[in-house]
């Protein structure tokens, strides 16, 4: 199964999500397993966050700051450019784009980036992999606080969603305890972890299922699918296709005007560009509670997919381009 997913390059992942998207759709949790599925949300999330903060070292996040022009301008694509332009998309027309997903929209433009897609399609396209490593795993430790003041401060005052005061003692229970929690475990956990990575990644994506299946189960209560056209969701796949397009020129842009070398560049540009499933769909869960979670989501669903796809293309682009770059600049 896995060789043909890899023949036909489709991502068993992406493939999971859009399964359980279909199943939420057909079987939704009701009645009492509504609540079954909410507190094994909470749980699922929860462990989530402390493996992220067991297997991410502060130092990890620190030890580049020798390169910070590249780390600054990374994060700045992230938490600055990225929510600016999700602010403007406001702006369009109603016959252009769906306002109602507008929400989802703004949200994925606040998440923080990807970590090991950044770093593949940077080392695929012969980037500076330190660099990635250092400014994907900084945007990812940034993010756990960053993200949520950038949704109060952009979303709530906005109007698109409301908060109330039990969003932030769900965010501090379910998403910053933990993570912190994993910080201070990872001198006795830390190893175990990393020898057993492959194995873990699979409660990883199992936890980010179960959210998608929370998630749309409640849209189907609440009838996303009438609310959303499939004219809607072309317009959505359009609109990802031209803001990846947009960050993927306006990164190379800036590094080559901040006089960033190739390999830079490059990690800029993979770095720059991304926005993360793994850790947008659990924070979602916890800041929307209560809210349709499913409509808020969608948007870094379709984006996700869109930027592993363009992506994928430019780093294989970059990666035929290497042997020319390394005969023209020996090292």
């Amino acid at each position: 199964m896995k060789g043909l997913l890899a023949r036909l390059k489709i991502d068993g992942f992406i493939l999971a999500i859009l399964i359980t998207v279909l199943v939420a759709t057909l079987v939704p949790a009701k009645g009492p397993a509504v609540r079954w599925v909410d507190d094994l949300v909470t749980v699922a999330i929860a462990l989530l966050f402390f493996l992220y903060g067991a297997r991410i070292h502060p130092r990890e996040a620190l030890a580049g700051l020798a390169h910070w022009r590249l780390h600054l301008t990374i994060l700045a694509f992230t938490f600055v450019l990225f929510p600016l332009v999700g602010e403007a998309i406001r702006f369009l027309p109603s016959a252009v784009f769906d306002k109602s997903l507008y929400a989802g929209v703004l949200f994925l433009c606040v998440v923080p980036s990807t970590v090991q897609s950044s770093i593949a399609f940077t080392s695929i396209a012969g980037g500076n992999v330190p660099g990635a490593i250092v400014s994907a795993s900084a945007s990812n430790l940034l993010g756990v606080f960053v993200t949520p003041l950038l949704v109060f401060a952009l979303m709530s005052s906005s109007g698109e969603v409301s908060f109330h005061g039990s969003a932030v003692v769900d965010l501090l229970l379910q998403l910053l305890l933990p993570f912190v929690v994993g910080q201070l475990a990872r001198p006795w956990v830390g190893d175990w972890i990393t020898r057993h990575g492959g194995a873990l990644k699979y409660v990883d994506r199992s936890s980010i299922v179960l959210v998608v299946y929370s998630a749309f189960s409640a849209g189907v209560r609440e009838g996303i699918w009438h609310t959303v056209s499939w004219l809607s969701i072309l317009e959505l796949v359009i609109l990802a296709v031209v803001l990846v397009s947009l960050m993927l020129w306006l990164t190379l842009f800036v590094a080559h005007r901040l006089g960033f070398d190739r390999g830079d560049s490059i990690a800029i540009q993979f770095c720059g560009t991304k926005k993360s499933l793994a850790t947008g769909l659990p924070m979602a869960a916890v800041l929307f509670a209560g809210q349709p979670v499913g409509l808020i989501v969608l948007p870094l669903m379709v984006f996700h997919q869109v930027q592993l796809m363009m992506c994928a293309w430019i780093a294989g682009r970059y990666a035929r381009e290497l042997p020319a770059h390394i005969e023209q600049n020996p090292v």
